[in-house]
């Protein structure tokens, strides 16, 4: 991926010249027509870029600019992201292919036996993580492993706060962390850089962040009695639909191994869906329609399995389950496009650029930037976007490595979207849980670490990259 996309000259790449009170003006009514929609009335954030996009392309005909013009640069602005378009695809092929050969649903079984009644919070914890770094998906591992938590925790006369706050944290160390996770590529291919070296630099966060969180989880795990049934009920499940086998765990151990050795993410996880679909075979031999099936719908469990919930907890991935991802990163981008033609990012960042002159100030723009627009949009993918979209070109400017740029958006909106009662990552959660957003937000304590770590090293210039030289126009 290349950085062609970013502009080199104000003039050559906007259709307007706008002033700041102009620019001032749209973007806050863009912000409110996207909080309104979303928050008030409930659309799904596609109709509501939709919507945006048409007021733009009004605003740009009422000023005589051509449709096709205005056409070209969301086009444009959609190229930026097509890499992690087509790893979405990819990605949705391999949560099938590691459902049906029983990688993760192994992974889970054996997460369970690690399961300390007398310390429930630190065990909720550690299992979200390991098992949001195995879906790659917060969403799935609050929903599935959260809401078993949470049935546990009654048994265990747990504090639901406290067990929601542990399982969300968990689950975004997860979101961040894992290859699978839509919101990783995103935050990777929006700057520009390699997925798996965008993890390891955000290990330099994401790590101390695990950690403080750990002691916080293991300083309220109190010792209480606890009755492990449901537990034995859910392993049972788990092996009654055929899928537990210890051999199962070696497509992760390829996707690692894969990973370490800085393959392509695609061609990496193209190798692993070919050995789990081996390893398939070896304990079910399922026809090629229905492997056709899996592949595009997601995973399910032969008919006739009395699974509850572990049912749902299998039944994932697919190329079908990407496609509202997917149209979603393409209208943000288009969205990210028309406002720069148009003039109003320029405009915006014009009037700051002059306190963008270093390091420290440009994090700290971007990620109250990504904080921000998770506040009023409630969006984390938007967040990710739209501050990616428009700090690429000043980090460029600085020297700053554009990875530096990723970490920072990621610590300040892929996190703290939980956090957001009206956001949709805590509209979902307050569901799932059945307790609000506002009483597990102090014990989600992943979340805000992450944030005060990239402010902190973004100040101290600590485990910044400058850029390799290039030629500079």
């Amino acid at each position: 991926m290349t950085d062609k996309h970013i502009h080199h000259s104000h003039h050559d790449d906007t259709l307007l010249t706008l002033s700041h009170a102009q620019a001032v003006v749209i973007a806050i009514s863009a912000i409110i027509i996207l909080g309104v929609t979303m928050i008030a009335w409930g659309f799904v954030p596609h109709l509501s870029l939709l919507l945006v996009i048409l007021g733009l392309l009004m605003f740009g005909f009422s000023r005589r600019i051509s449709f096709d013009d205005m056409q070209e640069r969301m086009i444009k602005g959609v190229s930026t992201g097509m890499g992690a378009i087509y790893l979405f695809s990819f990605i949705g092929l391999l949560v099938s292919a590691l459902m049906m050969s029983g990688a993760i649903p192994t992974l889970i079984y054996y997460g369970f036996n690690v399961l300390s009644p007398q310390m429930f919070y630190l065990s909720a914890f550690i299992l979200a993580s390991v098992i949001g770094v195995a879906l790659g998906s917060g969403f799935t591992t609050c929903a599935t492993v959260g809401v078993a938590f949470l049935g546990m925790a009654e048994a265990f006369n747990a504090n639901p706060a406290i067990v929601s706050g542990a399982v969300v944290s968990g689950a975004l160390f997860g979101d961040k962390m894992s290859p699978l996770s839509d919101t990783t590529s995103i935050a990777a291919s929006i700057v520009g850089i390699d997925l798996f070296d965008h993890i390891k630099n955000m290990m330099y966060t994401t790590i101390p962040a695990w950690l403080i969180s750990a002691v916080v989880f293991f300083v309220l795990s109190g010792d209480g009695g606890a009755d492990l049934a449901d537990v034995a009920v859910l392993q049972d499940s788990l092996v009654a639909s055929g899928l537990v086998h210890g051999y199962a765990l070696i497509p992760f151990a390829v996707l690692i191994a894969l990973a370490v050795m800085r393959v392509n993410a695609i061609y990496a996880i193209s190798a692993t869906i070919a050995v789990s679909l081996i390893i398939t075979y070896i304990h079910s031999s399922p026809s090629l329609a229905e492997l056709g099936g899996w592949f595009f719908t997601g995973y399910k469990p032969a008919e006739g399995l009395k699974l509850g919930d572990v049912g749902r907890l299998v039944s994932r991935g697919g190329l079908e389950s990407m496609f509202f991802s997917q149209l979603l990163v393409i209208l943000a981008l288009s969205l990210g496009g028309l406002l720069h033609a148009l003039g109003v990012l320029p405009a915006l960042l014009s009037t700051i650029r002059h306190l963008l002159t270093r390091a420290s100030r440009a994090v700290l723009t971007a990620s109250l930037t990504a904080f921000g627009v998770n506040f009023l949009v409630g969006e984390q993918y938007l967040s990710l976007l739209l501050s990616g979209n428009t700090f690429a070109p000043e980090f460029k400017r600085l020297g700053l490595h554009p990875k530096n740029l990723a970490r920072t958006i990621e610590d300040s909106g892929t996190v703290i979207n939980p956090l957001v009662p009206w956001g949709v990552y805590g509209v979902f959660l307050a569901g799932v849980f059945g307790i609000p957003v506002l009483d597990y937000v102090p014990y989600a304590v992943f979340c805000y670490s992450c944030l005060f770590l990239t402010l902190f090293f973004g100040f101290t210039g600590i485990t910044i990259t400058r850029a390799e030289p290039t030629q500079e126009t």
